[in-house]
């Protein structure tokens, strides 16, 4: 395959990201090229599980690209820690809650459980999320000053009118981040939706990834964060994997 072909490839996945589905038409637009060629990028992709055709002709992101993204982590239990973690938070909280890792400057979800009082919930399993804007991607930027460096370099596009999109304001909100040890989203990539997120830290000190809990701004207000921090990193201590 040629290098051409692999950023091609790479573009469909990324317009997939960011949009939930898109079809051939769409892809051969944003790639400039024939509608031949995106229909044979996007059927190698699904040949090897990285989309999904739906019903209706368009294509997601598929599972594939979760086993990926487990595969990145350091040691080969993570995936089953994460998510009998992101279980016993969603039971605990009633949120929905998640756990991340961190890719070039965007928070990738490996593992998600749907809290019992949520409707409705987003599913965000291989979705990949915006670092400035979300709290998992705040918090693993807290830790990741390269990236973080990288990531004030770029535009930082708005979701909300509360998303940050000042590259000052996203160093001083890193900063605070990393000195109270917990971030939070406060309707800043979806509207009526908040976020609160901590470091899973291996035993040397390394935040491995995030966990993180999101509903409703009603059922997870701005005076509850510190509380809900307190208890993720209670929970994640439990686990005895971090701390």
């Amino acid at each position: 395959m040629s290098i051409q072909s692999i950023d091609r490839a790479v573009e469909a996945l990324e317009l997939l990201a960011e949009s939930g589905t898109a079809g051939v038409s769409r892809l051969a637009d944003r790639l400039g090229v024939h509608k031949s060629t995106a229909s044979r990028i996007l059927s190698s992709l699904a040949a090897h599980g990285l989309v999904e055709q739906r019903a209706g002709g368009d294509y997601s992101l598929g599972l594939g690209l979760v086993r990926l993204a487990s595969a990145v982590t350091i040691r080969p239990d993570f995936s089953q820690v994460a998510q009998l973690l992101c279980d016993r938070v969603a039971e605990d909280t009633g949120l929905t809650a998640n756990v991340a890792i961190l890719d070039d400057g965007h928070a990738v979800n490996v593992s998600q459980t749907v809290g019992a009082g949520i409707l409705a919930a987003r599913h965000y399993v291989g979705l990949r999320t915006p670092g400035h804007a979300t709290s998992s991607g705040k918090m693993l930027l807290a830790h990741a000053p390269e990236a973080a460096a990288r990531l004030r370099e770029t535009d930082l596009p708005a979701f909300t009118p509360a998303t940050i999109t000042s590259a000052d304001r996203l160093t001083v909100e890193l900063e605070e981040v990393a000195a109270r040890g917990w971030a939070a989203s406060n309707e800043e990539w979806e509207e009526h939706t908040t976020a609160v997120a901590v470091p899973l830290r291996l035993p040397g000190g390394d935040a491995e990834a995030a966990l993180t809990v999101t509903g409703p701004t009603h059922s997870l207000p701005p005076e509850s964060f510190a509380q809900t921090a307190a208890r993720l990193t209670e929970l994640a201590a439990a686990t005895g994997r971090w701390h």
